[in-house]
């Protein structure tokens, strides 16, 4: 359903009013009875009016020129919120507040202004993935030559990876085949790291490499659960990689990655005191991909670059797509599956894995009656280059309204006080009232979801904070104060 608030921007609520109040003084004037906007058109059948004049009244009713739920008492009371605290007045904030059923904009606070997003980015992933790969994902792509099986990956999230179910299809496949294997990397267009990432993450667990056949969600596990016991690791593939390095610092447990090489280090306080583990992200070559295919399938699996490829057309295995990978995405704010599943967008609509290619098609097809251009560069949000307003995520969260059972939808966003990165902040108490997505980088704090309020009603909201000193705490406690105030209040 187009929004017209939203979407096209043509009539802000401004506007509707003053093109209300002019009809209805003409009406007046030429009729000897009161015009409201609760006409039915039986009851407009039952006068004499002219035909233009009963299209008049009927537009009047619809979604486009309804009356504000806004009152302004409560336009003020919000505004004086923002203006009294000690801390909007000094970052840049940006608020949108949007009633998808109505079609009215209730609320802006520089809405139209341009912030980084962090992982509020994922709104956007999440709805183009829901819209591309549907209720499955191509997990493998192959041809039969000679005695060989030749395959290569789609960007499929799913397999093997540890906090997923279990879907077998590319396993069994592999393993039971009496084919020899190779593996080709031919399709992957794109860099390790998205652009705008901070390379010196790399040993991050939230920054794991983007590859074209992720398999274990591209993390090495290690653990050690007695005092210098060593370590286990997984996958097994890695346990003689793992060496001591006195040299590194013992401020605390770690381990750590050679930048462009799977040679692992820990210090001594990963060895000693209470258990430890951590999750690295590994170098994902082709060579590795290979040799982790192999440990895994027990059997040898090679290497090739198709310069072309075959002349029969390639066949493809599917796998479906659990909501507990959307859900996974959405609550821990995964940029591993985020990133993996922008190349799948990508993959299964031109067969090669690039985002830009993922992004550019969304824009197009999917975003393109948003009020305001996207600058959109990654599916995670890690990059800086992001750029986005309120009242564009806003409108991307109208489109999931009116796309899914709300049901679903809610159960895709973190619930405040009970589920993912929220599940601290917005008490609810019995209930809880928000339904949205965080986005945090250094000195960026934003949320956008839904909100319920005490009176039933659905809204969306964007809040957008960018350039603060004093970390994130102070700018929840005041986002809370406003939402609180919605809830309470509408």
């Amino acid at each position: 359903m187009k929004n017209r608030s939203i979407h096209s921007m043509v009539f802000s609520y401004h506007t509707r009013k003053q093109v209300f109040k002019e009809m209805c003084q003409q009406l007046r004037k030429s009729l000897d009875f009161s015009v409201t906007c609760n006409l039915k058109p039986e009851t407009l059948n039952s006068f004499a009016l002219p035909p233009a004049i009963l299209l008049i009244i009927l537009l009047l009713n619809t979604p486009a020129f309804a009356q504000p739920e806004l009152s302004k008492k409560q336009q003020q009371a919000l505004t004086e919120l923002f203006q009294s605290s000690e801390l909007f007045p000094n970052i840049f904030t940006g608020f949108a507040l949007y009633d998808p059923e109505a079609q009215v904009m209730l609320y802006e606070k520089d809405s139209d202004k341009y912030y980084t997003p962090a992982s509020n980015t994922k709104i956007l992933t999440l709805y183009t993935a829901l819209q591309v790969l549907g209720d499955s994902i191509p997990a493998l792509r192959y041809v039969q030559t000679g005695d060989s099986i030749i395959f290569w990956g789609t960007g499929n999230p799913l397999f093997l990876h540890p906090k997923l179910p279990a879907d077998s299809t590319v396993l069994a496949f592999l393993k039971d085949t009496s084919y020899q294997l190779f593996f080709s990397a031919h399709n992957f267009q794109e860099e390790r790291f998205g652009p705008g990432w901070a390379w010196d993450d790399y040993n991050d667990y939230y920054q794991a490499e983007r590859s074209p056949f992720p398999i274990y969600g591209n993390l090495a596990h290690f653990e050690r659960l007695e005092l210098e016991e060593g370590f286990q690791v997984f996958p097994p593939h890695f346990q003689h990689h793992l060496a001591f390095n006195p040299a590194l610092d013992n401020n605390r447990p770690r381990i750590r990655r050679q930048e462009f090489a799977n040679s692992f280090e820990y210090n001594h306080r990963a060895l000693s005191g209470l258990p430890f583990s951590a999750e690295v992200p590994f170098c994902t070559s082709p060579q590795t991909i290979a040799e982790l295919l192999s440990d895994t399938l027990g059997r040898p699996v090679g290497l090739i670059n198709l310069l072309e490829l075959p002349a029969q057309p390639a066949m493809t295995l599917q796998s479906p797509i659990p909501d507990t990978l959307y859900r996974l995405l959405m609550y821990d704010s995964d940029n591993f599956i985020a990133e993996q599943l922008l190349l799948a967008c990508s993959e299964k609509l031109s067969g090669q894995l690039h985002t830009e290619e993922a992004i550019r098609y969304a824009g197009d097809s999917l975003f393109q009656s948003l009020p305001d251009k996207l600058v959109w560069r990654d599916g995670s949000g890690l990059s800086r280059y992001n750029l986005f307003t309120p009242r564009g995520l806003a409108g991307i969260l109208d489109m999931f309204y009116h796309k899914l059972p709300r049901e679903r939808l809610l159960s895709f966003f973190p619930a405040g006080g009970v589920s993912g990165t929220v599940r601290d902040v917005y008490k609810g108490g019995k209930e809880p009232y928000v339904f949205a997505k965080t986005g945090t980088l250094a000195n960026k704090h934003c949320l956008s979801g839904y909100l319920l309020t005490e009176k039933g009603r659905l809204l969306i909201f964007s809040f957008m904070n960018n350039n603060y000193v004093n970390g994130t705490g102070p700018v929840k406690e005041e986002m809370e104060n406003v939402l609180r105030f919605v809830r309470e209040n509408f």
